[in-house]
This record gives structure tokens, C-alpha cells and sequence, in this order.
């Protein structure tokens, strides 16, 4: 008998938990229960949840809390490491001071400071808006590569807000408002059309 009724049990279209009376039907157990299972709400939430962080690890740039740790990223080097490596570093840049003194110049020349970053930031950008350009060579004209070095320069601009000196913000201020207005100047210029009399020469008749 369970056997007919586990056979018929797939054709049973009432799945109604109660009957009209309000009683609880008695063949709830066996014909209702895959419903049960596919009406279960956790399951779905739990799943859409588990697979958010894997979309997220595709992104082409990570943020925190994407979940990237385990996925292919190693895990951040210890304190230990980190000091270890600090003072090899540091013991490989003195001795490459002491060959520099040696020669005949200063170790400080090559000293990289906040203002000798912003200052390579500044010529990079000015050399890809083709305004600048090494000695020997024709200029070359890096639109989108120049608007992410001016991003970078206000992004520092961001980030180091209050840990500047004076002449560091002043700076930092000075060169993002030139490369700005240059990045203006030269994105207006290459979306203005030619002049009548520029290609023929009888602007002056």
C-alpha cells in the first residue's frame, strides 16, 4: 500500500498542509514534502550569499572585504618578515651609498622625498600631454595615461591631507592646479575644429 502511494504520490496536485475543516492532513508527510524542500527560503539567501564573494573577486581591482584572501592572494608577510626584509633593504641601499660616495658624488642627490615624488608625478604628466619631452625625441601625447597620473596626484592629495608640511601641501596644490589647467588647455585644443586658412594657406588674402 505505502508502495502505490509513494508511485501515485508525483500526480497529487493538492498541497495544501490543511483541510477545509482546518484539520492537518494526514498524507502531508509523504506528498507534501517535496514541496517543503523546494519552498524553503533558507537555502536560496545562503547560496546568494556564499557566490557574492566570488563575483566580487573578479573585479579588476579588489577593495577590502572582497574576500580575495584564499583565492589566489597570499597572505600579508608576518611582522617579523617584514622587518627582517626592512633591514636587508636597508643594508643593500648602504652599500650602494658608500659607491656612490666613492665616485665622487652625494648619496642625497638620489634621496627620494615627498617633493621629488610629486615632482616626477608632475614631469610624467607633462610629458604625456606631449608638452614636454625627452632631449632627442619628438614629442608623444598620452591623453588617458596623463588624466590617471593628474587622478593620482589629487588622489595623494586626499590621502595625505593633514600630514603635510606647508611647503609640501603648497606643492602638491601647485602641481595638480598646473597639470589640471595644461590637461584643459590640450584636450580643448584637439576638439577644436581647424582653422578655415590653416591647411591652405589664403588666410591672409
Amino acid at each position: 500500500m505505502a508502495e502505490k502511494r509513494r508511485e501515485s504520490g508525483f500526480k497529487v496536485t493538492d498541497r495544501r498542509l490543511f483541510t477545509e475543516d482546518g484539520e492537518l492532513r494526514r498524507d502531508v508527510p509523504e506528498e507534501a514534502e517535496p514541496p517543503k524542500t523546494a519552498a524553503t527560503p533558507g537555502p536560496a539567501p545562503a547560496t546568494a550569499k556564499e557566490a557574492a564573494p566570488a563575483g566580487d573577486s573578479v573585479a579588476a581591482f579588489p577593495t577590502e572585504g572582497d574576500g580575495v584572501l584564499g583565492q589566489g592572494m597570499p597572505a600579508a608577510p608576518t611582522q617579523a618578515e617584514q622587518q627582517a626584509q626592512a633591514d636587508a633593504y636597508r643594508k643593500s641601499s648602504d652599500a650602494l651609498d658608500s659607491r656612490v660616495e666613492l665616485s665622487g658624488h652625494s648619496a642625497k642627490e638620489f634621496e627620494m622625498t615627498f617633493e621629488r615624488f610629486l615632482a616626477s608625478l608632475y614631469m610624467t604628466a607633462m610629458l604625456q600631454l606631449g608638452l614636454m619631452h625627452q632631449q632627442g625625441e619628438e614629442p608623444r601625447m598620452d591623453i588617458i595615461g596623463a588624466r590617471q597620473t593628474i587622478d593620482t596626484l589629487a588622489l595623494l592629495g586626499e590621502k595625505t591631507k593633514g600630514n603635510l608640511t606647508p611647503t609640501e601641501a603648497a606643492f602638491l596644490q601647485n602641481s595638480l592646479y598646473e597639470v589640471r589647467m595644461a590637461y584643459v588647455e590640450v584636450t580643448n585644443a584637439l576638439s577644436r575644429p581647424p582653422h578655415p586658412g590653416a591647411a591652405t594657406g589664403t588666410s591672409g588674402r
